[in-house]
């Protein structure tokens, strides 16, 4: 058993609650973290026996070009992705933050943690 990780991938995404923050878009930070068994890639040297970065990027990066009103909602999307691509990992755990959230003051970035 393993743990592969993406750290800090950073898009800009129009997600948001209110309707402005849809319109004008903003920074956010995504990452993923599997725990899975990658024995056989280890030994092997074979990338079709594990996670590929490449590809956790990609389910990444579709996710978050969908609008979501909710951070939850982008955890969720990209925890069901990449379980649908890869049904035999143990866990995936996502965070996912907004920068300035619109929370009326002065916040860095507002995230959410989920595992799945």
């Amino acid at each position: 058993m393993g743990t592969i990780a993406l750290e800090g991938l950073e898009f800009f995404a129009y997600h948001g609650y209110y309707p402005e923050e849809q319109r004008i878009g903003n920074k956010y930070a995504l990452d993923i973290t599997i725990n899975t068994d990658f024995i056989e890639a280890a030994v092997k040297d074979k990338l079709s026996a594990t996670v590929n970065y490449e590809t956790l990027y990609q389910i990444a990066a579709k996710v978050m070009q969908e609008p979501a009103k909710l951070l939850e909602h982008i955890g969720f999307k990209v925890i069901a992705s990449v379980r649908e691509h890869y049904p035999d990992v143990q866990k995936v755990t996502v965070r996912v933050s907004k920068f300035n959230p619109p929370i009326g003051g002065v916040c860095t970035r507002a995230t959410i943690m989920m595992e799945g």
